[in-house]
């Protein structure tokens, strides 16, 4: 504790470097400090309070060498809560300053690796095709954009998910490149002989090169199909609490850049990101995270219609929302009727009115000897 504290002075003993007011030194310690004394209290910081520094460390981060930038960034890779403008910023930055947060934070969206992987450089590419779980949208993006190095370390990464638009660029790619031919039939997770519709143009020559490599796969088979099989197929249904971890964290970081907005949850819907979308209403709604996770093991349709009603959204994309969710069982086609009709039958002046009512009551901190009831039935 005297050690966070001796940091915390240390890191507010001056300002004056904000405004120029000071050597490089100077800037890159209090940079330092500032970072530091973060990673010591990041699991106890509000939201205020994480906006605060990350206002700071980016007008740092600006001011500042690459030395210092590439010492923070090591930082905040490991963090699950980390300033999500400082985080992007750095990301961005040149390689070595990037490195460890494109391969180690799980802060960053997938939507910020893929604008990473589209605009900065083949190193910033290497660096992604790299991490521990690669999701499908990633991986395609880094088929499409990326050079050999980058296309190699993800078809040769057993944790990047290979969809079957990554895997048609992949497949033309190894049409001319025998070595990246065989380490697309090494992929374990890839049923050649399962694969549905046609391979195209290059479809032929690929699958020639997979029978020299594999004698036993029978190219007219392959040839017939197009559709990847996966054997770890994701269960659309079933909340994962490793996944709400990521997918929370990642939500706060793009609050942080006050970009959760409807395009966000158009996006998670749409791309089926069912964590995500969990996490950005309980983000919007302002409602502890345990109070979300319990509406979804309980099936509990008529506290999430009432939230999402009282939040103004859309019927449609209220429809795609409630589809994405991890419910503990996908909802029957009764349900989810059942679910329209009764939002189409609340006003959002009334659905608002029993929300803040949930809130006052069912939703605060209770006391040890309180009935503990969270939710809503």
């Amino acid at each position: 504790m005297q050690d966070i504290e001796e940091g915390t002075a240390r890191a507010f003993s001056t300002f004056r470097v904000l405004n120029g007011d000071a050597n490089v030194m100077e800037r890159d310690q209090l940079f330092r400090n500032m970072a530091q004394l973060f990673s010591y209290v990041s699991d106890r910081c509000d939201d205020e309070q994480v906006a605060q520094y990350d206002e700071v460390l980016c007008q740092l981060a600006e001011l500042v060498e690459v030395e210092a930038r590439t010492h923070v960034a090591k930082l905040l890779a490991p963090l699950d809560r980390a300033p999500g403008n400082v985080v992007v910023r750095l990301a961005n930055d040149v390689i070595e300053v990037a490195a460890p947060l494109l391969e180690f934070s799980n802060v960053l969206s997938d939507d910020d690796l893929i604008d990473i992987i589209t605009n900065r450089s083949e190193a910033h590419r290497m660096a992604i095709a790299g991490r521990s779980s690669v999701p499908e949208r990633v991986g395609e993006a880094i088929a499409r954009h990326g050079e050999r190095s980058s296309v190699v370390r993800l078809v040769r990464n057993a944790n990047a998910e290979l969809g079957q638009a990554a895997l048609e660029s992949l497949v033309a790619r190894a049409s001319n490149d025998t070595e990246l031919a065989k380490d697309l039939r090494g992929r374990t997770d890839i049923d050649w002989k399962s694969l549905r519709g046609e391979i195209h143009e290059a479809g032929d020559k690929v699958l020639e090169s997979i029978a020299r490599i594999e004698p036993r796969v029978d190219p007219v088979t392959i040839g017939k199909v197009s559709a990847v099989v996966y054997n770890r197929m994701r269960n659309r249904a079933g909340f994962s609490s490793q996944e709400w971890k990521v997918a929370y964290n990642q939500v706060k970081a793009l609050s942080d850049r006050k970009q959760l907005d409807e395009r966000a949850l158009m996006r998670f819907a749409r791309f089926g990101y069912g964590h995500h979308t969990a996490a950005a209403l309980t983000v919007l709604l302002r409602v502890g995270p345990e109070v979300f996770v319990k509406w979804l093991a309980m099936q509990d349709y008529v506290a999430i219609t009432v939230a999402l009603r009282a939040l103004g959204v859309a019927p449609d994309l209220f429809e795609a929302m409630v589809a994405s969710m991890p419910w503990r069982d996908l909802p029957t086609d009764a349900d989810r009727s059942n679910i329209r009709r009764r939002f189409e039958a609340l006003s959002r002046e009334e659905a608002a009115e029993i929300f803040e009512t949930w809130r006052a009551h069912s939703f605060r901190k209770r006391l040890p000897n309180e009935e503990r009831v969270i939710g809503v039935a």
